[in-house]
């Protein structure tokens, strides 16, 4: 079974969590049948763990741009502000980014794109945790111990925090099961193979994965569903496209927006409009 890449917004084998098995014979969904093969294809893990303030920053680095392109962002901005990186780290990371000059943090995570934009967040984010938790740690604390609704809410407050960044860190720092993040790759895969309605923006897909898929097993179906858009359900040029056998979910696959004859593809919710 593949390693999962350290560049995943789950930081890899080094983010935390923990191998889990279960029995694919048993999926009571197609959704959920979507996943046990994903699980197969790539790991099956059970999130939870991280420090939540750094899983805050790493998904808002990640926002607009791949893991790949988002690492090294993150990699220099833990090397400067991180507790065992740079000159005078100090011993919360959330401080030292409350207290960050923005044109040095700029340039600091330049790689990740729109770094200006993302400086500004990460240090408004930086100063909010700080007044109201104290730090990294109290923040943690919260993530963790409150109620995933009252989290997911008070994330949703913090500029920049949108759905997505919000559930990865209810996910891959509060450990918390039925949660499903969608990113661009669930977002398209999920329409694409009819786990969800061809136009549904990216809550009602969530909606529909969280519905449809058993709390412990959302997690890796999520991360696993981004790796499997990686290297077969692409967005201009989908592996079935080479025929079925090309593809390892071809049959739990209703191929919206995608005509094998004349090797197009469009957007489901293209598709949907012109039937």
């Amino acid at each position: 079974m593949p390693e999962e890449p350290a560049e995943n917004i789950s930081g890899g084998s080094a983010g935390g969590g923990v191998e889990v098995d279960f029995d694919p014979a048993d999926a009571g969904t197609r959704a959920e049948a979507v996943v046990d093969e994903l699980g197969e294809l790539y790991w099956r893990k059970a999130y939870g763990g991280q420090d939540a303030f750094t899983c805050l920053v790493r998904t808002i680095l990640s926002q607009n741009t791949s893991d790949v392109a988002s690492q090294p962002a993150h990699d220099s901005l833990m090397a400067r502000y991180g507790r065992d990186g740079g000159d005078d780290p100090g011993d919360d990371l959330a401080a030292a980014l409350a207290d960050a000059e923005q044109s040095e943090l700029a340039e600091t995570i330049q790689s990740a794109g729109l770094y200006n934009q993302k400086s500004e967040m990460i240090i408004g984010a930086a100063e909010e945790i700080v007044e109201e938790f104290g730090g990294a740690d109290g923040f943690d604390a919260f993530v963790r111990d409150e109620g995933p609704e009252a989290v997911r809410d008070r994330l949703l407050e913090i500029r920049g925090v949108g759905p997505k960044t919000a559930d990865c860190v209810l996910l891959f720092a509060g450990g918390r099961g039925g949660v499903f993040p969608v990113d661009t790759h669930v977002h398209r895969i999920a329409r694409r193979m009819g786990l969800a309605p061809p136009d549904a923006d990216h809550e009602t897909v969530r909606e529909h994965l969280e519905r449809d898929v058993p709390a412990e097993k959302c997690g890796f179906g999520h991360t696993a569903m981004i790796q499997f858009g990686r290297e077969y359900c692409k967005a201009r040029k989908p592996a079935c496209l080479d025929g079925p056998e090309a593809c390892p979910l071809y049959d739990l696959c209703d191929r919206v927006g995608v005509d094998e004859i004349d090797e197009t593809v469009v957007d489901p919710a293209e598709a949907a409009g012109t039937e």
